[in-house]
């Protein structure tokens, strides 16, 4: 890391800032389901980014900010974040979500088009296939989730660990979340995946949009297919998987810069 990393509390939510942007340049990451923007940190201060000012917020429910008194579905995230950049800046940012990150940029861009100007899709749903995590989570009941399950996952991201950086840095964010926000918005990305739905829906938005995939390890062929026949352009970050900006990060952010507006 090269870049300085402040952090502060913005609505209630935990908030890493760094770079050296102006409001003009400007990129909000969403992590995804029982994330923080811990898994960003490394990106986002590193120099091939420094001329962007990022923002990095930790949903509530997840990482570091406070659990909501009531789970939080991913529009309510949606709105939160798009009230926010509607006071807090004054240029139109280019948002990046990653995997639960990606459909809730998908919506914050659908419902506060002015506030963004190009959307990064990293990862992100758009088939059933892509429900890892929340498949397993959404197959329990969820009293049963919050008796056992929960418990489970992360014995099993830990196991995962042993062998796989991403899954060690997956595991210290995963044991803070709120196991109920974590129920809810897996039950809910199964829903929306199911649906395939959500590529149309990025088709539709009004700006410039990209969709970096893992490769091998990252979207499978259903999402892909689904892409492409939204018209979206996908591009695969070789020797990846579902968090390429970890696997790669120098390819990742090459990449990246190609797309930014």
């Amino acid at each position: 890391m090269t870049g300085r990393l402040r952090t502060g509390i913005e609505r209630n939510m935990f908030v890493r800032s760094s770079g050296a942007g102006d409001s003009s340049d400007t990129i909000l990451w969403i992590h995804g389901l029982g994330e923080s923007g811990l898994c960003f940190e490394e990106l986002v201060t590193a120099t091939g980014l420094a001329h962007w000012l990022h923002l990095v917020p930790d949903l509530p429910g997840y990482g570091k900010s406070p659990w909501p008194r009531v789970p939080m579905s991913m529009l309510a995230y949606a709105d939160m974040l798009g009230e926010w950049l509607q006071e807090d800046r004054k240029e139109p940012v280019v948002v990046a979500g990653h995997s639960m990150g990606g459909v809730i940029g998908t919506f914050l861009s659908e419902r506060f088009p002015g506030t963004v100007r190009a959307f990064v899709n990293i990862e992100g749903n758009i088939s059933e296939e892509d429900c890892t995590t929340s498949g397993q989570v959404a197959g329990h009941t969820r009293d049963s989730f919050m008796e056992r399950g929960f418990e489970a996952l992360l014995r099993t991201v830990y196991q995962a660990g042993s062998e796989d950086r991403s899954f060690r840095m997956y595991y210290p964010s995963l044991r803070f979340c709120d196991p109920r926000c974590l129920y809810l918005n897996s039950v809910e990305l199964v829903e929306f995946s199911r649906e395939e739905t959500l590529a149309l829906r990025m088709r539709g938005l009004k700006i410039p949009t990209v969709y970096l995939s893992g490769d091998p390890g990252g979207a499978g062929a259903r999402s892909r297919s689904l892409l492409d026949r939204a018209g979206i352009r996908w591009i695969p970050v070789p020797d990846t998987g579902h968090w390429p900006f970890l696997d790669q990060p120098e390819t990742f952010t090459s990449l990246l810069l190609e797309e930014l507006p």
